[in-house]
């Protein structure tokens, strides 16, 4: 069984409780592909229902990888293709695998760098045995590229669990395709001002979420009294996983307050990029800042 598909052929994930009900069967059938070929880790994790979110479901099919033989785990790790090899030229791959590839630019690279990813697959397979796996998604080349040379000095050991770890990466991501998140997140902000020690009030603030080359304005908000907004940015099924984009009109709010600044200001606008990959947690994104710097860091 798998999602209901929408007019226009799409399929909408889930809810929690859907899941729950499942029978065994269609549980396997729904979430068999979320660990590539390996429909055991979904059967085994299914005995551990009912969960209350997605991280609690995932936490059970991790926990199953965790607790299989050695040779399952080796056979997972081989269940996964290599990154832009023969099975993705030959259009080979799982719909997931050939997204995920897809979205690191993997399906049009240059002649120079397909081969220089045909000689670290083999390099890397000779070594360990199984593919090079890596979480992709919303990769780009050249971060995949450090990772293979990164990682292949590793002991078996190491990479074993190092490889098994992205594995379990791979699969959250892939959950939000076909299970709805508990509507438990939100985003929040915070802005101190580090020059006078106290919250800067006033301050423009706009939220945008980042979809491939574009952007999309969420929101706009101005900062309260204690430096922060009224209520969350986004919230429940508002928050979903992506690319964000807080931009802090720093100029408008020490102009506003009479702060001494060069000419032009040092700082202005001051984007904060980020990145939300658990929709049902609290990220809380605030900004340290004066007329000369900031800092930022995840909150709680």
């Amino acid at each position: 069984m798998s999602s209901p598909p929408t007019p226009d052929g799409v399929k909408t994930p889930m809810s929690l409780d859907a899941v729950n009900a499942l029978p065994l069967a269609a549980f396997v059938e729904t979430l068999g592909g979320v660990f590539e070929h390996s429909p055991w880790v979904a059967k085994r994790a299914g005995s551990a229902r009912p969960f209350d979110s997605q991280k609690a479901l995932h936490a059970a099919m991790v926990a199953a990888v965790d607790s299989a033989s050695e040779a399952e785990q080796l056979a997972l790790l081989d269940a996964h293709p290599d990154l832009a090899g023969r099975a993705a030229l030959a259009g080979g791959l799982t719909e997931a695998s050939t997204g995920e590839q897809a979205s690191a630019g993997l399906d049009s690279l240059t002649p120079e760098e397909m081969a220089r990813f045909t000689e670290l697959n083999a390099s890397y397979k000779a070594r360990f045995g199984f593919p090079f796996i890596m979480a992709v998604r919303g990769a780009d080349k050249a971060r995949i590229l450090a990772g293979f040379e990164g990682r292949v000095t590793n002991s078996q050991e190491e990479e074993i669990r190092r490889a098994l770890a992205e594995v379990a990466k791979i699969a959250w991501m892939r959950l939000p395709a076909l299970v709805r998140p508990a509507p438990t997140g939100k985003l929040t902000t915070h802005v101190l001002d580090t020059a006078t020690g106290c919250p800067a009030s006033g301050l423009p603030i706009t939220l945008w979420r980042l979809e491939g080359e574009g952007r999309s304005l969420l929101g706009s908000f101005v900062t309260n009294a204690d430096g922060r907004l009224d209520d969350p940015a986004l919230a429940g099924e508002a928050l979903v996983s992506g690319i964000y984009e807080w931009v802090f009109e720093c100029g408008v709010y020490f102009a506003r307050s009479g702060q001494t600044t060069a000419a032009p200001p040092f700082l202005d606008r001051v984007p904060l990029r980020f990145s939300i990959g658990d929709p049902e947690a609290h990220y809380h994104v605030p900004l340290l800042v004066s007329p000369w710097s900031y800092s930022t860091y995840r909150g709680s």
